[in-house]
């Protein structure tokens, strides 16, 4: 939570400068203050860029083994202080100190990953040159792209972010971050611990602010975006973005379901929709919003699903199993999501109407909810679920798919796990346990439709810090000259017959 705190409008005489406009960073659980933090300008944004762009080139200088060797020891840095990262997570998003740890630990498996595939990844690579031009050596290597911006989101400060920042280091990148303004003590954490391993440029530079601040990186020069946010946002970066021609990617949220077959092992499904759906208050991009059950098994599956979201609870104590929504305004939308699904008919299980508190959302299990409903089409973002029978897997498919979101999804079935997993029309699924690709350094993270484009992690998240140089070179003169003025008859003639006998076969 954020207060802005205004600058004095009469600076005193001994002033050097006028004062700076500044906000408060507030515990959601309490509205302490726990930081205050400079409103950066559009020109300050330039400035950094324009520093940032000096550290590239020295960042880049160090080859994949020396920016391997200085995130090895950033990581370090975190996993020695992981119980302080934990703190500050836990006081500025309300998350209990589990769940903080179970993110920052996966941003550090990133880094490690990262770091350790860099060269395998993005080092030159021979290509084949093909008959006609067997004469030349082909080769493709990835140069980084010199400055990325980045722009993270509160829900998971540590872990969605560094999925961008720590990829765009090891492909050889100075990086430009911007915390949410609801979590910018967690963004300078990671920065000043960065910089003790790094102290000679300013390779990875903290920017706060509000959205104006965030519009001014996507203007200021930048070579990539990586945004983490709302779909609406996301379309105004990539507005923003678009008058300069600079690429983005963009990761918008989602509306992830959950499917559970007729042979499904139905207590592994309903704890996993328990832990996907209310975990983080529910404040999760690939969190559990939708399931969709074989009506074979859904009557066992929903009391299964009720029996154990009725010993979760919301609350600042250590037994809570989380804690408040992190925006108080997300609060408004899960209330309205509530209304409207009981309004059109569907029922709550446990919680409801009366779930909905001033900073905490107890757990709510919609049932009956007809698909129209807002709480079935759009983004909820807090600790809600809705479970809706179908005749098969095929029905499930259908309405899983019929949505404009598509990041995460998860599929329980002993026998057709990878068959229904491929038919989803999301960016990643996990078979038989809740959201396990988002621990997996290896494979890519991203979305379609309004949940976005790009991907991060894995082979392709490095690939997507960095621009692909193709090189060709002569190795000897070739028999056939094909790139000259000088070029005969003959050898035309020659080179239609050759294709005629390589490839004109019926």
């Amino acid at each position: 939570m954020t207060r802005i705190v205004e600058p004095a409008e009469q600076p005193t005489p001994e002033a050097a400068a006028p004062a700076r406009e500044t906000f408060d960073s507030l515990n959601p659980a309490t509205d302490e203050v726990v930081g205050t933090y400079p409103v950066h300008t559009a020109e300050e944004v330039e400035q950094a860029v324009a520093r940032a762009r000096e550290a590239a080139l020295w960042w880049d200088s160090l080859g994949f083994d020396g920016r391997a060797e200085r995130l090895r020891r950033w990581k370090g840095v975190l996993a020695r202080r992981l119980a302080q990262l934990c703190d500050v997570v836990h006081t500025e998003t309300g998350k209990p100190h589990g769940d903080a740890q179970l993110e920052a630990v996966l941003a550090i498996e990133h880094i490690a990953w990262a770091s350790k595939n860099a060269r395998k990844v993005l080092g030159k690579q021979r290509r084949a040159a093909g008959l006609l031009l067997s004469n030349q050596a082909a080769s493709v290597e990835y140069q980084p792209l010199g400055v990325v911006g980045v722009i993270g989101p509160w829900n998971y400060p540590v872990y969605t972010p560094l999925g961008s920042v720590s990829y765009a280091l090891a492909a050889g990148n100075a990086v430009v971050f911007k915390p949410s303004e609801y979590t910018p003590g967690v963004g300078k954490w990671l920065v000043d611990a960065f910089n003790e391993v790094v102290p000679e440029h300013p390779v990875l530079q903290l920017i706060t602010g509000f959205g104006a601040t965030g519009a001014a990186l996507t203007k200021s020069g930048v070579d990539k975006i990586a945004f983490t946010g709302s779909a609406a946002t996301g379309k105004k970066v990539m507005a923003s973005a678009a008058e300069t021609l600079t690429p983005v990617i963009i990761e918008g949220g989602g509306k992830d379901p959950l499917l559970v077959d007729a042979d499904a092992n139905l207590d592994a499904a309903a704890d996993a929709t328990v832990w996907g759906a209310f975990s983080n208050s529910g404040q999760t991009c690939v969190g559990v919003e939708r399931v969709y059950v074989h009506e074979q098994v859904h009557d066992e599956f929903v009391a299964k699903v009720v029996e154990r979201a009725k010993q979760v609870r919301a609350g600042a104590d250590p037994g809570a199993q989380y804690g408040p929504m992190t925006m108080p305004s997300q609060i408004d939308v899960v209330r309205r999501h509530i209304a409207d699904a009981l309004a059109k008919g569907g029922r709550a299980l446990v919680g409801g109407a009366d779930a909905v508190g001033d900073r905490y959302v107890q757990p709510t299990v919609l049932v009956d909810v007809p698909e129209d409903s807002i709480a079935v089409r759009e983004e909820t973002f807090g600790p809600t679920v809705t479970i809706a029978k179908v005749r098969d897997m095929d029905e499930a498919i259908e309405k899983a798919n019929d949505s404009t979101f598509g990041l995460g999804s998860t599929v329980f079935s002993k026998r057709r796990g990878m068959e229904l997993a491929r038919r989803l029309r999301t960016g990643q699924t996990a078979i038989n346990a809740p959201l396990s690709f988002a621990g997996i350094a290896s494979l890519p993270f991203g979305g379609v439709g309004d949940s976005g484009f790009g991907r991060i992690h894995g082979p392709e998240g490095l690939r997507e810090f960095a621009r692909a140089k193709s090189i060709a070179r002569q190795r000897y003169t070739a028999p056939l000259a094909l790139t000259t003025f000088s070029r005969s008859e003959k050898t035309d003639a020659l080179v239609g017959k050759l294709m005629a006998v390589m490839h004109g076969k019926r």
